[in-house]
């Protein structure tokens, strides 16, 4: 876990089942992150760190956006959303198909004091599914690099170059720098 060995104990919003989900109906993927921490931040008086992430497809003005995960209609529905992906792209060139995971993370103070950044995982979309492992658009997100897609890497990989990654990496050398008397822990 990339905030493994920081001095802070870190929980899970599972570990508080009556807070209430938040509507991701914000415009940007920031704007889904910092509404979901704030709320959270405020709610239970403590620091909250929250993330929103998808798909951005170049040929389609960055569709599905902060859509993905409801892209084809119902919330979650993996197959239906590659289904209407794949179909959106029939026939399309493959240089057109450039496309990016991106992940937005806020971490949010109690007092509404808030920080993000972002990262992204470049690639493209595939003419096919091709994997068993990840999930959402992992079977079509194909990366030129390593001959495969996101399903294809083993989870160590995909763990050490997806876009969560990328963020979270950013995240850990916030809290290092921005907080004083931080240390790592072994």
């Amino acid at each position: 876990m990339l905030l493994a060995g920081l001095p802070w104990e870190i929980c899970s919003l599972a570990e508080f089942p009556d807070v209430p989900e938040v509507a991701e109906d914000g415009r940007t993927f920031r704007d889904n992150a910092l509404k979901k921490a704030g709320f959270v931040a405020k709610t239970l008086q403590m620091w909250a760190l929250a993330d929103d992430s998808g798909l951005e497809v170049d040929y389609l003005n960055g569709a599905p956006g902060v859509f993905s995960a409801r892209f084809a209609g119902a919330h979650g529905d993996d197959v239906k959303n590659n289904e209407k992906l794949l179909a959106l792209l029939d026939g399309v060139p493959w240089a057109q198909r450039t496309a990016r995971f991106r992940c937005a993370l806020a971490f949010v103070s109690p007092a509404g004091v808030a920080w993000t950044t972002e990262g992204t995982c470049e690639g493209f979309i595939a003419l096919a599914a091709r994997g068993e492992g990840g999930f959402g658009y992992d079977p079509l997100f194909y990366l030129p690099e390593y001959d495969r897609t996101m399903a294809e890497l083993p989870e160590e990989e995909k763990n050490r170059i997806s876009h969560r990654a990328v963020a979270m990496r950013q995240f850990r050398n916030y809290l290092l720098q921005e907080f004083p008397g931080t240390e790592e822990r072994s």
